[in-house]
């Protein structure tokens, strides 16, 4: 008699194609092969080590005809402490996936041709592959190697980016006589950014001559300035586009430098003509971050996201169009109560396709681009998709839809196809369903709770395997970090909520005041309002899940990062004895001392108001500041600080925990000098959550 693991095998390989076909459409999509080893299988909680054992699926392409999807998948090695990525081909249909790559180390695809060879990235160089198979061809040798790569639309030309060395700000190269010296001299801000100090050389990018991998002589773009294209810390390829004409290259920057830089969000997209090397800024009087241009397939339009407000970078994020003859510029989502995540244009150039948060989760819309400018009507904004899961990307579009990714709190990312007649969700990819079936069910569920203010608050709750309303749970209130972003049906590998369940806890996430997907008066409300209503959602949110029969009362504690750790501080001190446990990680602490170490200044000033020295701050740095309400502190509290976080610095974590510790309160310092904001590192991860459940065995 087969057993489970040999079902499972054959389930595996038998015709998965074929079932893939017959998956039903319905708007929250388990795939048939689920379904059919969900019956063979015991299931059983989740743990640390599960997680870290799922394959991790990024979108690379499409092949020319919308009939082949490319895509990676990163699986962890816990005995190599590191992820390999290789890449995989699989019908929009669905079906059974094809290896691609196979070499050690992680490959990008570039794009995919006419006549399906993919141009990828391989440790720094270009090589091609044609989708039906055959032998994998380097085509590129360049010296320092390629990032970022766009090829034009002719394959004439080569866009790619490289590290330039600018300004001497590292002694070994302000000294050559002192190589073995490791000091650095500033004169100005932007010393460091994220987890990276300066060492003057920043990231430009190069055009050069291409001719089938042969890269002639490059043109630095920024020759000699002291400005980053890509954007730090995050810009990719993103930031560079080519004329469908391939006469011009468009880059996003901001030119500046110093504290000019770190205290202006004003990124604009340049364009670079090669014929007569010009440059204009298409941008020029938009103050806010300017980014992701992206032309039609026509040519004759461009569009990009794009933020109002200099300085401040939660600000609404628009889609601007711009003819490109004219040069008349339309904001085609001005008159929408909500902001923009990503975009795509439809192929015939008459749609563009985008994501947003909305209402606890991301969503599909569809926006119709006028065909004449000057023709002021509103454009007609749609939204395609809605349930209870989150539309995270668009890959492209086929004949039948929109390709797109998509997750779920109990779901990793995987790959759909979005029907746009039938407006249902049908997988291509299954990559982790053999995981999934393994582990019981964590059941999702909105609620929503009337504000202190009155407000409508809507919570995403999370209950453990087995849930039994009878009986008496532990629970955490989650608090989330940004403070602008959107707490939705995202999956994240560290503060995984399917996880907490599975550990036999209940999980409440209020979208509270700051989060996008409730208009954008919702949004800003949090900006010079940290320690106010924001707290305040909060303490509604739990106490109004406290009413439910299952909530042991003396078993409740709450968590976060980031502005979810500061909200775990300021909670700290006024909870009155709701909590009995806490954990923050990376959470800002004392605001005066984070104002002064803090890199991306422009956040701190739009968000608190400015500088602690200015008294119209005062509010800020005294009601809405943790360290002054220490003298209520009495709880239990676990601290988690990365040593390379150069957003939060490491003095913020110290400063509670010796706090703490002083007061004579239960606490752990877990300190991670190698980690920056995240818990990048597999076994750091491990550790990361193995204390942050065995302090919550400890306290609760």
């Amino acid at each position: 008699m087969m057993n489970r693991v040999s079902i499972l095998t054959a389930l595996l390989l038998m015709g998965a194609s074929a079932m893939a076909q017959k998956v039903p459409e319905k708007n929250i999509e388990k795939s048939v092969l689920t379904d059919k080893i969900n019956n063979y299988l015991d299931k059983r909680p989740m743990t640390a080590e599960d997680l870290w054992k799922l394959g991790r699926v990024s979108t690379e392409g499409l092949s020319a005809d919308g009939n082949t999807v490319i895509y990676g998948v990163s699986n962890y090695s816990f005995e190599e402490n590191k992820s390999e990525k290789n890449l995989y081909t699989i019908s929009v249909k669905g079906g059974v996936a094809q290896n691609f790559t196979t070499e050690p180390g992680g490959e990008s695809v570039v794009e995919v041709t006419a006549n399906n060879d993919v141009i990828y990235l391989y440790k720094g160089q270009l090589w091609t592959k044609n989708l039906k198979g055959g032998a994998a061809t380097q085509l590129t040798n360049y010296e320092g190697g390629l990032s970022n790569v766009k090829l034009s639309p002719d394959k004439k030309h080569i866009l790619f980016s490289q590290s330039v060395l600018i300004t001497k700000n590292h002694s070994k190269d302000k000294y050559a006589d002192l190589p073995k010296s490791n000091v650095y001299i500033y004169d100005n801000l932007d010393y460091r950014h994220w987890d990276t100090d300066n060492d003057g050389r920043f990231n430009h990018p190069f055009v050069a001559t291409y001719d089938n991998g042969k890269i002639g002589e490059a043109i630095d773009l920024l020759e000699g300035q002291p400005f980053y294209s890509p954007t730090a810390p995050f810009g990719g390829a993103e930031d560079f586009a080519w004329s469908p004409d391939s006469k011009s290259v468009l880059y996003v920057c901001k030119k500046k430098a110093g504290t000019e830089y770190a205290t202006s969000t004003n990124t604009d997209i340049y364009q670079y003509a090669l014929g007569t090397k010009q440059t204009k800024n298409l941008t020029e009087g938009m103050m806010g971050y300017d980014t992701h241009p992206t032309f039609n397939k026509q040519g004759n339009r461009l569009a990009w996201l794009s933020m109002k407000t200099d300085g401040y970078e939660a600000d609404k994020n628009d889609i601007i169009l711009q003819d490109m003859a004219t040069g008349q510029k339309v904001n085609l989502t001005g008159h929408w109560d909500e902001t923009v995540n990503a975009f795509v244009w439809s192929n015939d150039g008459k749609k563009i396709y985008f994501v947003a948060p909305t209402r606890g989760t991301v969503q599909l819309f569809a926006i119709d681009v006028p065909a004449n400018l000057q023709v002021r009507s509103l454009p007609n904004i749609q939204q395609l998709s809605e349930g209870q899961f989150d539309i995270s990307g668009i890959v492209g579009e086929t004949k039948d839809g929109l390709v797109v990714t998509s997750t779920k709190m109990t779901q990793a990312a995987e790959i759909y196809v979005y029907n746009l007649k039938s407006k249902k969700l049908n997988p291509i990819t299954t990559v982790n369903d053999s995981k999934y079936v393994q582990f019981k069910e964590t059941k999702v569920e909105g609620r929503f709770t009337k504000a202190s203010d009155g407000e409508d608050l809507f919570s995403w709750v999370i209950y453990p395997p087995d849930f039994d309303p009878t009986k008496k749970y532990p629970t955490l209130l989650f608090c989330q970090g940004g403070p602008q972003s959107a707490t939705t049906q995202g999956y994240s590998f560290r503060w995984n909520f399917q996880l907490m369940a599975s550990q036999g806890y209940i999980i409440i996430l209020p979208n509270r005041r700051g989060m996008p997907g409730w208009g954008t008066k919702w949004n800003e409300d949090i900006s010079k309002d940290w320690g106010g209503q924001p707290i305040r959602d909060y303490l509604s949110a739990i106490d109004d899940l406290k009413k439910e029969p299952y909530i042991d009362h003396d078993r409740i504690g709450a968590i976060g990062a980031s502005y979810g750790g500061y909200s775990v501080f300021m909670l700290a001190g006024m909870h009155e004895g709701r909590f009995k446990s806490f954990i923050s990680h990376c959470g800002l602490f004392n605001m005066e001392s984070w104002y002064g170490t803090t890199e991306e200044l422009f956040f701190a000033n739009y968000d608190l108001g400015g500088p602690y020295w200015d008294k119209a701050n005062a509010k800020t740095y005294k009601d809405f500041n943790p360290i002054k309400h220490i003298d209520k502190w009495n709880t239990p509290i676990l601290i988690f600080q990365g040593g390379k976080d150069y957003r939060v610095p490491i003095g913020q974590g110290q400063e509670a925990f010796q706090v703490a510790q002083l007061k004579g309160i239960k606490s752990r310092f877990v300190f991670l000098p190698e980690e920056n904001h995240w818990v990048l590192s597999g076994h750091n991860a491990q550790v990361w959550q193995r204390e942050f459940f065995g302090w919550l065995k400890e306290t609760l």
